[in-house]
């Protein structure tokens, strides 16, 4: 009995006292705290939220940079697959090339034949020629450079006076190629070398 006298106490409170009622609901949801706590509370919480919004954009920038890299690195994968898918063909083809090299090369031969017939097979090897270009293939005939034992293959020695022109290509016996920046084939070539005089 005297509880309900009571409730009925309070509900009496809270009719004539209406911000009363309001501060009893704002005890029960925790805003009795003091001002100062309350903005202390919500800095830490501000805090807290920039922190993780900075690692989320870290991971986020990071994955993007690997994302970007994997990107590239497949690019240049595929450019240098499709660059090199051909150099087998390439040098398959290369005989063929130093066949019709040979016969150009036999002047006195080469001039008996007919001329008409002539033209028609030079006309079928500088076909041949630019299409092997256009993929890659490119003619050394180093004569007049500084012989190069990694590109160069020496076949014969000329006997040179100039001692500026030791060590230099004379001659080229068979051109070489090279397909992009690889040496496919090795021209063999002849190298000017200074005789010493061997003194008694």
């Amino acid at each position: 009995m005297q509880d309900d006298t009571n409730k009925e106490e309070k509900d009496i409170q809270y009719e004539t006292d209406p911000e009363g009622a309001e501060n009893a609901s704002e005890k029960k949801a925790g805003f009795g705290k003091s001002e100062d706590k309350i903005v202390s509370d919500l800095k830490e919480k501000l805090s807290e939220c920039l922190k993780e919004k900075q690692d989320y954009l870290d991971k986020w920038q990071r994955s993007t940079a690997d994302f970007m890299n994997a990107r590239k690195r497949d690019q240049e994968d595929n450019e240098r697959f499709r660059k090199y898918a051909s150099e087998n063909l390439v040098s398959e083809l290369l005989p063929v090339l130093d066949s019709f090299n040979m016969a150009f090369g036999n002047k006195e031969a080469w001039e008996k034949v007919d001329k008409n017939w002539r033209i028609g097979v030079e006309y079928i090897a500088n076909q041949l020629k630019t299409v092997l270009e256009n993929n890659g293939l490119k003619e050394l005939n180093p004569i007049g450079e500084k012989f190069d034992p990694m590109l160069h293959e020496a076949a014969e020695f000329d006997e040179i006076t100039d001692p500026k022109k030791n060590h230099m290509i004379t001659g080229v016996i068979n051109k070489g190629y090279m397909f992009y920046d690889r040496v496919l084939k090795a021209p063999k070539v002849k190298v000017g070398e200074v005789k010493k005089e061997v003194k008694e």
